[in-house]
């Protein structure tokens, strides 16, 4: 029996990268899970999280089809290279609607949910960038400050019953970060000025989410773990 048997629990953005590693884990841990993605995949169901709306008839439509909902995990993630003044509103708004907006809308069809059923956990997958921007990424890293406000305002407003908790990767080696990954170097000078020496593995970040929305982390809410290598003390 694993730590979360019996459990259900739904990861949006869960086709690849961070969401998928935290798939695998859930489900190696016996919980039942459900996964939100852009795209249609092997277990993976069309959910378009800029709307709100829909958003809520899916998460409603699993809490009906399982009986309760338990975890929720807002992985969802766009992100965009590109100098502030080159940004259009077009940019602009896709990244503030995924980053930031659909983390509202899947924590706003979720925490009803969880209030009726006596007790859930919510854990957002935010960014470093969220408090230490990185050159060329002002709306992501505006969006992804948006994601830690609202993360510690859900443990305020929903405690003790729900707890809502975010993590902040740095570097890591997904999809996200594909394009530099085809440069054998292009990790190089990253990992150099980190304390730890190497940019972060998918894996990593799951086992802090998933630790996070465990019972293990009972007393845990409205708490930014950071998962980056160090990085806040680098200069990259």
């Amino acid at each position: 029996m694993g730590e979360f048997a019996g459990l259900v629990a739904i990861v949006t953005g869960g086709a690849s990268g961070i969401g998928r590693a935290v798939v695998d884990g859930l489900r190696r841990e016996g919980a039942t899970v459900v996964v939100f993605d852009r795209q249609a995949g092997d277990d993976a169901q069309v959910v378009n999280v800029r709307d709100g709306d829909a958003v809520t008839a899916a998460i409603n439509d699993v809490a009906k089809a399982h009986g309760r909902l338990d975890v929720l995990v807002n992985n969802a993630g766009l992100g965009d290279l590109r100098p502030l003044h080159m940004m259009d509103d077009k940019t602009w708004h896709r990244l503030v609607d995924v980053n930031l907006t659909g983390t509202f809308n899947g924590m706003r069809a979720a925490i009803p949910i969880m209030v009726a059923g006596g007790g859930g956990s919510i854990v957002n997958n935010a960014s470093a960038t969220g408090f230490m921007p990185t050159r060329n990424e002002a709306a992501y890293s505006a969006a992804k400050a948006g994601v830690i406000a609202l993360t510690k305002s859900g443990a305020l407003e929903y405690g003790p019953t729900v707890r809502v908790n975010c993590v902040a990767p740095g570097m890591i080696r997904t999809p996200m970060t594909a394009m530099l990954a085809e440069d054998a170097d292009a990790f190089a000078p990253i990992a150099d000025a980190l304390p730890l020496g190497r940019v972060g593995e998918a894996e990593e970040v799951a086992e802090v989410i998933l630790f996070l929305a465990s019972a293990r982390a009972s007393y845990v809410t409205g708490t930014l773990v950071r998962v980056d290598g160090g990085a806040v003390r680098s200069s990259y």
